[in-house]
């Protein structure tokens, strides 16, 4: 019988593989710390594993299921919302362009900017531990920072594009695309697959990530729920 991709069970895979340090819970049921963000796994759908994930809900906010398949709703819990991902990987990664913008490494004195940005730009879940992901890098322009990007899920062999943002006032100038060549470039060269997840209704992100060099490996799931 073939194993399972670790991508198939994306969150599981993270919070019980490379990232097991960041989560919360037992055997039964793990949530990432929540300064990190609002995702979550079970190893099953079973009544046990569903009861233990309904306990790492919080009494305010929201937990996240991403599955290769639906997921039903923990009893005690309620849905917030589903939604259908495309699931992408690259091969490698495009080559640095001439004319790009420079970029920078982010740290932990950008993080006040880089949460504005997130809270703008609704690139995903967004914590106050969210850039300690890994590696993230931005634009910046007379001391603003315009645009950023970096990683989030990391399972074997692979890492994930995530935090992908730009001010509204900056769209159109190709920052975004400049950001993601670099977080692919970096991933690459130290060994691993670049992979993301985009709402599979966003066409303009997707056709962007295609000219990047990405291909939709599958669709997953997302299911939030809360109490």
């Amino acid at each position: 019988m073939t194993a399972p991709h670790p991508l198939d069970r994306p969150v599981w895979s993270m919070l019980t593989g490379r990232q097991a340090h960041l989560a919360e819970g037992g055997g039964a049921a793990v949530r990432i710390d929540r300064g990190y963000g609002v995702f979550g796994a079970a190893p099953d759908t079973g009544a046990a594993a569903l009861a233990a994930f309904a306990a790492l809900v919080p009494d305010e906010g929201e937990i996240w299921i991403v599955e290769g398949e639906p997921w039903p709703v923990p009893p005690g819990t309620r849905e917030v919302k589903r939604a259908v991902l495309a699931q992408m990987v690259a091969e490698g990664a495009p080559p640095l362009r001439e004319g790009e913008p420079a970029i920078i490494a982010l740290g932990d004195d950008d993080a006040p900017e880089m949460a504005s940005l997130a809270e703008h730009a609704k690139p995903g879940p967004w914590g106050p531990k969210t850039h300690r992901y890994g590696p993230f890098f931005g634009i910046r322009e007379n001391g603003r920072l315009l645009a950023m990007a970096g990683q989030r899920i990391l399972v074997p062999g692979m890492a994930e594009v995530s935090g992908v943002a730009t001010w509204e006032d900056c769209r159109g100038r190709g920052l975004a695309r400049a950001l993601i060549g670099h977080v692919m470039r970096e991933m690459v060269a130290r060994g691993e697959q670049p992979f993301l997840h985009s709402y599979a209704d966003n066409a303009g992100a997707i056709a962007l990530y295609e000219s990047l060099g990405f291909r939709i490996r599958r669709e997953v799931h997302v299911l939030a729920i809360a109490k």
